[in-house]
């Protein structure tokens, strides 16, 4: 199971820091990534991060204010957002273990419950 947390309303511009908590399984093995989904759109890719954390990806939308990160002894994935702009409002799901290309919806095997972002302009 994956648990979200993190999201609220914010001012454009602002931070805010999600975060998704695994439990019943050792997700240290696994991708994680983010996606969110506006109001009538598409689920759509925003992050992910191999089990080493070495290597992340990220939606050219986002690239330079968002940072993935992975505390594995936590069990729990990071979206750190910055300068957050009205286009971000969404809900944002987490996703874990991927078997398949990273950025597809139909790769993760879980998923968690989804948090809302809102940013105000």
């Amino acid at each position: 199971q994956l648990q979200a947390s993190g999201g609220g309303l914010v001012q454009a511009g602002g931070s805010l820091k999600l975060s998704c908590a695994a439990s019943g399984r050792t997700f240290s093995r696994y991708a994680l990534a983010w996606f969110r989904q506006a109001p009538g759109k598409v689920r759509e890719f925003v992050s992910a991060i191999m089990r080493s954390g070495g290597v992340t990806y990220y939606a050219d939308s986002v690239k330079g204010r968002f940072t993935i990160s992975r505390d594995n002894a936590k069990n729990t994935v990071y979206l750190q957002m910055n300068s957050l702009r009205a286009e971000d409002t969404a809900v944002y799901y987490c996703a874990g273990d991927a078997r398949g290309r990273h950025s597809y919806t139909s790769s993760y095997v879980y998923w968690g419950q989804g948090t809302q972002v809102t940013v105000s302009s």
